[in-house]
């Protein structure tokens, strides 16, 4: 990508740095995610709830907030093409489905262990959810039903899929991925991605790359068909927790516990812009058609540092 272009981003953030804070839970944010046409935004928390945004020009209103899990609300995903399906995985050992417009959870699946980790396969039909007995549970997203159960002996961080979802991807605490066939779940690859533990992974929207991040507080970018790593962004200095890809797979967002998003561009590794922040980030997810990056934090109470803030917020609206 020319230089041109680089400069282009890092000009267009100059403008377009504005931050909207919505405080809407009463304990830590785990999970944000935006609808796939990008009108809703949902944050899940350790409250147990989940609350849902809708996205106005120039900031967040908050629609709806949906109640009935037990547990904590550890991860949630959107439906790959229908924009009012939501799911979410909890500490009570369930799985949710979520209807925006009818506002009512339409499906309780119970797992068998504290789940905390989930992804939506991109054809729509498969749920897989991670627990933390490194348990993983396929759900046949057609009729909410478990179709299969895999246990690893070894500890599963995050999950995810191809773009055609015909394979299945992990991170564990060796700091390699493990990528398996679906639905037969053969082991196709072990890639050592990492010295440390390999904590998160993201798929770019054109299915050409996915991205790592790792307790050696690197992100990598591979090649999706090759299993090559392409580059590393290295300017975090503490373990990455998460990851996003911007809608046009030309942005990458990392956090951590350093007080910084780093955000850079993916074919030249370059910085673009980056997120000051007061905590520790778990939690970024871009806007599917623009610049807009949704996060949260540890933040803590203003008046009250032993409470936990709550809030999430969003990066890249136009400055005044």
């Amino acid at each position: 990508m020319s230089t041109s272009r680089v400069d282009e981003l890092i000009n267009y953030f100059k403008s377009h740095n504005k931050i909207r804070e919505q405080q809407s839970h009463s304990a830590k944010v785990h999970s944000v995610g935006w609808s796939c046409d990008g009108k809703l935004l949902a944050s899940g928390s350790f409250d147990k709830s989940v609350c849902i945004f809708s996205l106005c020009p120039d900031r967040l209103k908050q629609e709806t907030t949906f109640r009935g899990h037990g547990g904590s609300v550890d991860q949630l995903c959107w439906h790959a093409f229908y924009p009012e399906l939501l799911s979410t995985a909890s500490g009570d050992k369930t799985v949710r489905i979520w209807d925006t417009r009818t506002q009512k959870c339409t499906a309780n699946i119970s797992t068998r262990g504290e789940n905390i980790n989930i992804s939506w396969s991109p054809d729509g039909n498969t749920i897989a959810v991670g627990n933390k007995e490194d348990l993983v549970t396929f759900i046949d997203a057609r009729v909410m039903k478990i179709r299969a159960e895999e246990q690893f002996n070894f500890e599963v961080n995050e999950i995810s899929w191809n773009k055609d979802s015909d394979t299945f991807y992990l991170t564990n605490g060796q700091g390699c991925v493990h990528i398996l066939s679906y639905p037969d779940l053969e082991l196709l690859h072990v890639i050592k991605a990492h010295p440390g533990t390999c904590i998160c992974i993201e798929f770019d929207p054109t299915g050409r790359y996915f991205a790592t991040g790792s307790a050696d507080a690197l992100v990598s970018l591979w090649d999706a068909d090759e299993l090559c790593c392409l580059r590393t962004f290295s300017r975090l200095e503490w373990p990455v927790r998460t990851i996003s890809f911007s809608y046009d797979g030309q942005l990458l967002a990392a956090a951590s516990e350093d007080l910084v998003i780093d955000i850079g561009e993916v074919e030249t590794g370059e910085k673009i812009a980056d997120i000051p922040v007061e905590a520790a980030t778990f939690t970024v997810a871009w806007h599917p058609k623009q610049y807009l990056l949704a996060y949260a934090c540890d933040d803590k109470d203003t008046y009250d540092r032993k409470r936990d803030a709550g809030s999430l917020k969003v990066f890249g609206f136009a400055n005044d």
